[in-house]
């Protein structure tokens, strides 16, 4: 596809030098002459590989001039061993009319894009079948190009083969659609292009293109389905260079063009168009060839770490509120954005030329149905379109206005209206911006009862949206350097929005049923989409994005047409849109503080309910599996306990009263055993029944009767948990200081995560620890064997059968792209967050048995955990434990909270982990 002339092409190989030097090795050494050969080989391909890495070092975006030079410097090679082999190897002066070979150049080597670690694909035509003068003379090539070190696809086919199989196969008709005539017999590889266009290409248009977009949807789905997730594969995910390859592959099927220019001339693209293509093109390739020298093979996903390091070669800078990585994140997603737009457009024209065609040949020739008129739009066919060409010159309110009715009538936009949209988005000024008609379209639009995400991400595309909101313009692409973030904001906001839409319709009933309750009590389902659409709005721009997007909301409200008490609304959603998720995922929900300090900051039913429902499309907007029951479960208990409050004025039970009404539940869970109420109810403290739910307690009581009844030492018991989506994991032991610490290393060392855990000991000294724990990936351990190795290794840990810390150091951390970031560990002391705890909060990298080693400093300095609550957001962690001191007091400000934090610090800092890895 590449048209791109290669500079000084000698500098990269001389290959009449080449072949100069390798006849004189053949004149020096005869028959022995194939090693040397292969080391000038050798040198001539790491020599020109030295020069295009140097090219692409002085023009770091120049993605076509290098790929083009490195297929340049192949191209030279399989000339000169071409011909070695058959002048030196295999000479054969008469040929007969079987013995004909022609090399062609397939693939990205066909299109002349090759990145230095690309596989060399090539295609041997030969004149016929066995022909033992050929087999020879492929065989020599191949064993030389595979002793350079290439890795060769390749394949060996008369003419008649390649036409039969191009008929049968996608691949092999792809292939060699964009095969390129590379040296050999010219006549054969001609007369082989002739038959491809007539015998596989003519009649065959429209197969082609139905298979070409469902190979390439089939691969969108298998790598996200997005454009924006934040590790792309530069080469196949959506808006990458296999998106690109698709257009062109298309137009040369169907148009016949040579190359990508030549679609300008079919009409299936404009000249700016064009123009867009090869800026997306150049830098996508430059992006692929920079990770493959950086990696040294052929990498395609642009991985955290490698984000930073293209980054630097291509000389973005750090900016104030964002960092090169961020910035050059940006600029890929807005080319992966470009591309999707061309697809569009571009598949539409085609769809568009082969129907005209279809109804020129069919029954109904000349017969053109009349569209209908919507607000003067003109609707065929499911899709809505601009009458004129200057219809938005004429009145740029209607950008917004088509948007609106598209989402309204559930109708497409016509791609030549998307690109008259995308071609007038500029026309949006301050004066639209202000216009009361165009922020009520859009603020319609935006709350729309059909599918609003949608039509917003095509909006996007065009760039309406970010030209008519400008704060969300500056997010658009903007990627999150983290492993928590899946999607760019843009994306992720969009998503939010699509998710408060589903919520409402009641799509999302059974992984959401608070929040689809809720969207139907609060008094403005308006506030609802405003504050999904401004939570991440300022992001980016250095300082507290909550608290500068709530100054957003404050001036873009108005505009909207919101009233004054829902600005003030969605401002305070913005806000505080963390927290209700920090609230429930990282404070102990049992303790009445923590539900008095959130009610104060909450104040008021509705804001609750709002609160709650943009939690929950937040969290599950963030990408696949960062909603989990588990989540859910946090969340509710939160909900429902505040909701009390803040209806009541108070909460609606004492302690006693509390405790009391648990036992009755527990009874009646128990059924016969409800006497171990009775039995066992003063074992235990108040604490203990306000502290665990009502089907834990019952499950506690069953095990820790038959653990006394068999007079056990220590007992371990593991189970699924459906209600949290975790493994409940109890332990009762013969309590000991440390006993917590190496309970979370046992656990650790069977390959669990621990997400919550709450330590209680009995009046009569016995621990019983409940925690619950996941697999790495957010699962919970279900098999029995899984269940057996958590019990083992938690009964070897506190038998001091096994030596836990250099065991713990050596277990890899799930998430090795972590390494990636940098995440400087803190610690936080808050003696308000409760009446009778100090709360320590220890923010760090995520790493293996990262509890274990937090835990183990508690217990060295004296200390007390009555519960702990991990979270994890991708790459970092948040470990809060609740603690007090030997005599139940809390810890106080002063040197002794001094040395714990340096120690906590230290524990889940890098240098210990390499210490620890060391030993």
């Amino acid at each position: 596809m590449s048209t791109t002339r290669i500079p000084d092409q000698r500098a990269i190989i001389d290959r009449r030098k080449l072949a100069s030097e390798i006849e004189a090795l053949v004149a020096q050494h005869g028959n022995k002459s194939r090693p040397p050969v292969v080391e000038a080989l050798k040198r001539a391909l790491e020599s020109g590989r030295t020069e295009m890495e140097g090219r692409l070092a002085a023009r770091p975006s120049a993605g076509h001039a290098v790929a083009g030079g490195y297929s340049f410097l192949i191209d030279q090679l399989v000339r000169v061993i071409h011909e070695y082999v058959t002048q030196h190897t295999y000479p054969n002066a008469n040929r007969s009319a079987g013995e004909r070979l022609a090399i062609m150049a397939v693939g990205g080597y066909g299109r002349s894009e090759m990145a230095p670690h690309s596989d060399v694909d090539i295609a041997f035509l030969v004149g016929e079948r066995r022909n033992a003068w050929c087999e020879q003379v492929v065989e020599a090539m191949l064993y030389l190009l595979w002793d350079l070190g290439l890795k060769v696809g390749h394949s060996t086919r008369t003419l008649d083969e390649a036409i039969r199989l191009a008929k049968d196969d996608l691949t092999i008709r792809t292939a060699l659609l964009e095969g390129r005539y590379v040296w050999g017999d010219r006549t054969l590889y001609e007369e082989g292009e002739r038959r491809y266009t007539r015998e596989v290409v003519e009649g065959n248009e429209r197969a082609f293109l139905s298979q070409k977009l469902e190979e390439r949807n089939a691969r969108h789905k298998r790598l996200g389905d997005s454009r924006y997730v934040v590790e792309p594969n530069v080469k196949d995910g959506k808006g990458g260079l296999r998106d690109l390859q698709t257009l062109y592959w298309i137009g040369k099927f169907i148009h016949r063009v040579s190359s990508a220019a030549e679609l300008v001339d079919a009409g299936l693209m404009t000249q700016v168009e064009y123009r867009s293509f090869r800026r997306a093109e150049r830098f996508l390739l430059a992006v692929r060839c920079h990770m493959h020298i950086i990696t040294g093979r052929a990498e395609d996903r642009l991985t955290f770490d490698l984000q930073r390091q293209v980054a630097e070669r291509m000389n973005f800078a750090d900016r104030p509120g964002k960092s090169k990585v961020e910035r050059f994140m940006q600029f890929y997603f807005l080319q992966a954005k470009r591309v999707g737009s061309l697809t569009g457009v571009f598949l539409a024209h085609i769809e568009d030329d082969l129907a005209k065609n279809a109804a020129r040949k069919g029954f109904f020739a000349g017969f053109r149905p009349k569209p209908r008129l919507v607000k003067g739009y003109r609707v065929f066919g499911g899709r809505i379109a601009a009458p004129s060409d200057d219809w938005f010159r004429k009145d740029p309110v209607r950008l917004v206005e088509i948007f609106q009715i598209a989402e309204a009538e559930e109708l497409e936009i016509h791609p030549e209206t998307m690109r008259q949209a995308a071609r007038d988005a500029k026309l949006i000024d301050n004066e639209v911006r202000e216009d009361e008609r165009a922020n009520a379209l859009f603020l319609e639009l935006l709350c729309g009862r059909n599918d609003p995400e949608m039509v917003l991400r095509w909006m996007n595309e065009t760039g309406v949206f970010g030209r008519f909101v400008p704060d969300f313009g500056k997010v658009n692409a903007q990627m999150q350097f983290d492993m928590y973030h899946h999607y760019t904001v843009d994306e992720h906001t969009i998503r939010a929005i699509g998710l408060l839409s589903q919520i409402e319709k009641g799509e999302l009933k059974d992984d959401h049923p608070r929040a689809t309750r809720l969207i139907h009590k609060v008094s403005s389902r308006r506030v609802a989409y405003v504050a999904a659409l401004l939570h991440d709005i300022a992001k980016g721009r250095g300082g507290d994005h909550s608290e500068l997007g709530a100054e957003v909301a404050l001036e873009l409200c108005p505009r909207f047409g919101l009233t004054e008490s829902e600005t003030e609304l969605v401002s305070w959603l913005v806000l505080n849109h963390l927290l209700m998720s920090h609230t429930a995922q990282k404070r102990d929900l049992t303790d009445p503080k923590t539900i008095e300090d959130y009610v104060s900051q909450v104040q008021s039913v509705e804001r609750l309910r709002h609160l709650a429902i943009l939690t929950a499309v937040d969290i599950r907007a963030v990408g696949p599996g960062t909603w989990n029951s588990w989540k859910g479960q946090l969340l509710g208990e939160l909900y429902d306990a505040s909701s009390e409050r803040l209806r009541l004025g108070h909460m609606r039970h004492g302690r006693k009263e509390k405790v009391a009404a648990k036992k009755g539940h527990v009874a009646d869970l128990l059924g016969e055993k409800a006497g171990l109420v009775e039995e066992l109810g003063t074992t235990f403290g108040d604490a203990y029944w306000i502290a665990e739910p009502v089907d834990i307690i019952a499950l506690n009581l069953v095990h820790y009767a038959a653990a006394r009844d068999l007079e056990h030492v220590l007992s371990v018991h593991c189970e699924y948990y459906e209600a949290r989506g975790a493994t409940l994991v109890t332990v009762i032991a013969s309590d000991h200081p440390g006993l917590f610490y190496r309970i979370a290393g046992g656990i650790h060392l069977a390959g669990g995560n621990i997400i919550d855990a709450r330590i209680h000991t009995s009046r009569t000294g016995w621990a019983l620890d409940n925690f619950l724990v996941q697999d790495p990936h957010g699962a919970p351990f279900r098999e029995e064997q899984q269940l057996r190795r958590i019990e083992q290794s938690i009964s070897d840990a506190l038998a001091n059968r096994i030596d836990l810390t250099p065991k713990l150091a050596q277990r890899p951390l799930p998430h090795s792209r972590s390494k990636a970031f940098d995440v400087s560990p803190r610690v936080l002391f808050d003696n308000k967050a409760s009446n009778r705890f100090t709360v320590i909060e220890v923010n760090a990298r995520d790493r293996p048995a990262l509890l274990n080693r937090l835990a183990r400093v508690l217990f060295e300095s004296r200390l007390v955990v009555h519960s702990a609550h991990i979270t994890n957001y991708g790459e970092r962690a948040v470990d809060t434990f609740y603690v007090t001191d030997l005599t139940g007091g809390k810890l106080v400000e002063g040197e002794r909270q001094n040395r714990l934090e340096a120690r906590l610090v230290e524990a889940a800092g890098d240098a210990l982990q390499a210490r620890l890895e060391d030993a």
